[in-house]
């Protein structure tokens, strides 16, 4: 269960408060000196050291571990003296045991600064976040290998201003190297320490392709088919925005709808309710000196309510209509609005010339009310980015719904269903690695009527070789993209004091 204390003497185990406390001896009979390897069992001096080992129990383990100082009986060497150490426990200085160093250098590594120390103080074996943070600057730079089939990507130092390169071995999907910059002389310059790369797997970035170029001229390079996808994605949105008119359906005509009644007042619903209060009591036997005590209405109001059978007679009438002076030119007003004549001035204009004499603020309301009644129902029209989603979406995986809307969205625009054809045999010719069928479709790509995938084809033309590559090998930057967003997130855990070299350390040495 304890490896690290074979080879001493334990001599006592205390506790003090929440720690446990080892207090042991070495006892082997020499030690080997650093320096010259020859072995000694001369001994000069001893001496305790204090060591934090991994906990126990969940309780912190302190080894108090007394080691001897040897004289080096090599005339040559350079050391006089030496302290012995223990295998897989001490270290030259060290105030932690081996086994402790390595599981916080681990919790370092996956968590960072702040985050790892509270797991830390968590397993009972508390490490400041600077502390840790120095571990992880103390590990060795790992060497870059060669891999074969290499892949670069880039990711943000600093948004919009800085840019690093993470280069991954795309068979092993680990990362290789990691450059403090986005440029084609840093890449070739790269290639160059490191002959021997045969496919790199690259973003359509201009640097990259020309890095690559440089420095690795005879690898073969590979355009990334999410990359691709993404820039087609890119021309069919702008290409959908462009026929915006197109996405509107057009609404069937608003059912007349019967006017509804006028609503009754408070006054009349009061009556209603007290009609019903007395009607009720009533017919429990109530006299109406009871009923007037039990709903606090005067006996001659219970006596009205209680004499009549129908409420509404005891309701107000209602007020007589207010006539007004466009009244007599409703009719021409209504024929004239059913004509398609909306404007205001105008209908005012021409009613002047049948006698009105009212004023324009009178037929602005009316004209209000009557543009309120014939409102029709705005259609729903879709956004560019989700009818853009549609087309780039297998038939069979869109909701019947949206299949239905699509459908009649490229009945309604032929630039929009050719849109549709296109994206679906990319789409095929990606998924499948047909890349022998690329020439065929860029072809009717340039001679379609839509701008936006003209342009996209001109643009893979421009990098023709590495396009069909990507349409073509099995290799791609799935392994660099992964990678990518990891960096994310130890940025965001370090924020504030993710410089390069500890960034490229955590990159390079996390599991």
């Amino acid at each position: 269960m304890f490896p690290q204390l074979a080879g001493l003497a334990v001599e006592r185990v205390f506790t003090v408060g929440k720690s446990v406390r080892i207090q042991a001896r070495t006892s082997s009979a020499g030690s080997d000196c650093p320096a010259c390897g020859v072995r000694s069992i001369w001994v000069h001096s001893r001496y305790e050291r204090r060591l934090a080992d991994t906990a126990a129990g969940g309780q912190e383990i302190f080894i108090l571990l007394q080691v001897r100082r040897f004289f080096c009986r090599n005339d040559g060497c350079t050391a006089i003296t030496f302290a012995e150490q223990v295998h897989g426990l001490t270290s030259r200085y060290g105030r932690r045991s081996t086994g402790l160093s390595e599981t916080l250098r681990a919790v370092a590594l996956a968590l960072g600064g702040r985050p790892g120390a509270r797991l830390s103080g968590r397993l009972a074996c508390p490490a400041s976040r600077s502390t840790l943070l120095r571990l992880i600057r103390a590990l060795p730079d790992q060497a870059a290998r060669t891999p074969k089939v290499l892949g670069a990507g880039d990711f943000a130092l600093r948004r919009g201003h800085v840019y690093g390169t993470v280069l991954a071995d795309i068979e092993t999907r680990r990362p290789v190297d990691m450059l403090p910059e986005r440029s084609a002389e840093s890449f070739r310059a790269w290639l160059d320490a490191r002959p021997g790369v045969q496919v790199i797997c690259r973003d359509r970035g201009g640097c990259y392709a020309e890095g690559a170029a440089r420095g690795a001229p005879l690898a073969i390079q590979v355009a990334d088919r999410w990359h691709l996808l993404h820039n087609l994605a890119d021309a069919v949105e702008r290409a959908v925005a462009r026929h915006k008119p197109c996405l509107r359906d057009e609404p069937a005509p608003p059912e007349p709808a019967a006017s509804p009644a006028a609503p009754e007042g408070l006054r009349a619903q009061q009556a209603r309710a007290r009609h019903a209060a007395v009607h009720a009591s009533l017919g429990r036997g109530l006299n109406l000196t009871q009923i007037s005590a039990t709903l606090h209405l005067d006996r001659t109001t219970v006596r009205r309510y209680a004499s009549v059978s129908d409420p509404g007679e005891l309701l107000p009438d209602a007020p007589a209509a207010r006539h007004s002076l466009l009244d007599p030119h409703l009719p021409y007003l209504h024929q004239r609005w059913d004509e398609g004549c909306h404007r205001a001035d105008k209908l005012l204009e021409e009613i002047r010339a049948l006698g009105y004499h009212g004023s324009a603020r009178t037929l602005r309301r009316h004209t209000a009310r009557l543009r309120e009644a014939t409102a029709r129902p705005a259609a729903a029209v879709p956004a560019s980015k989700t009818v853009a989603t549609w087309i780039l979406t297998p038939s069979g995986s869109l909701t019947a719904q949206d299949r239905d809307a699509l459908a009649r969205i490229t009945g309604r625009c032929d630039e929009l269903a050719t849109v549709r054809a296109l994206v679906r045999q990319f789409a095929d010719m990606l998924c499948h690695r047909n890349g022998t069928k690329l020439p065929g479709w860029a072809d009717e790509a340039e001679a379609s009527t839509v701008r936006e995938l003209r342009s996209f084809a001109a643009g893979l033309r421009k990098d023709w070789p590495a396009v069909t590559a990507g349409l073509t090998l099995p290799y791609s930057s799935g392994a660099v993209e992964g990678h990518v967003n990891r960096i994310k997130m130890i940025k965001r855990q370090m924020y504030g004091r993710a410089k390069p070299d500890l960034l490229r350390k955590r990159i390079l040495l996390a599991d």
